[in-house]
């Protein structure tokens, strides 16, 4: 049994890290560690943060997005292409296609993706709030960009079948070789995908 090595608060901080994506019981006490060593200059105004998030920021009743503002900024932008929306799983995906620039359309975050296994099924997820959008008859396509995950696919597959009854052109991200891969380095699902992808030129 381990002893206790540190006061509750000390350790009550180091689990609450743990729970974050990325750090185990380690990271999470080298981070805790760091933190209570830059008071001043790191923890003190992380927590000041972490207190005005929790209390400004809401999920967006459109598009399912956090922000500060409801509708959310990218929902109030006059200048994205309304014809068009393109589905991500996470805010992390948003931000990434965002940080690209590729595209400028709104969003739709549906807070997941299906997983029978972790019971996480269509009603977990912001699905109604899609099908009500695209049927709204201004919407000409939705992108699907989801990971390229079995769930990701899974997801994609649902969507498609609910989408149909709209009209909307559903379109997805497409998959295979990467720029500036090598054939040798890929996985076989990857190749596959690539294949099945292939394009006249």
């Amino acid at each position: 049994m381990s002893k206790k090595i540190a006061g509750p608060e000390i350790e009550r901080l180091v689990q609450l890290l743990a729970r974050l994506p990325g750090l185990g019981p380690r990271s999470a006490r080298k981070a805790a560690l760091a933190l209570l060593k830059r008071r001043e200059d790191l923890l003190v105004p992380l927590s000041e943060a972490l207190g005005v998030a929790v209390r400004t920021i809401v999920e967006c009743p459109t598009c399912g997005s956090l922000d500060t503002v409801s509708p959310c900024t990218i929902c109030r932008d006059d200048r994205r292409d309304r014809s068009t929306i393109v589905v991500v799983e996470e805010m992390g995906d948003l931000w990434a296609l965002e940080r690209a620039a590729v595209i400028n359309a709104p969003y739709h975050v549906l807070g997941g993706h299906l997983s029978p296994l972790d019971d996480i099924g269509p009603d977990r997820l912001n699905l109604a709030k899609l099908i009500e959008r695209a049927a709204a008859g201004e919407v000409k396509e939705v992108i699907l960009a989801l990971n390229a995950t079995v769930e990701g696919q899974s997801t994609a597959h649902y969507l498609t079948e609910q989408l149909a009854p709209t009209g909307v052109v559903v379109s997805r991200l497409a998959q295979g070789v990467p720029i500036g891969g090598e054939l040798d380095y890929l996985d076989e699902g990857t190749l596959a995908a690539a294949i099945k992808a292939r394009k006249r030129i």
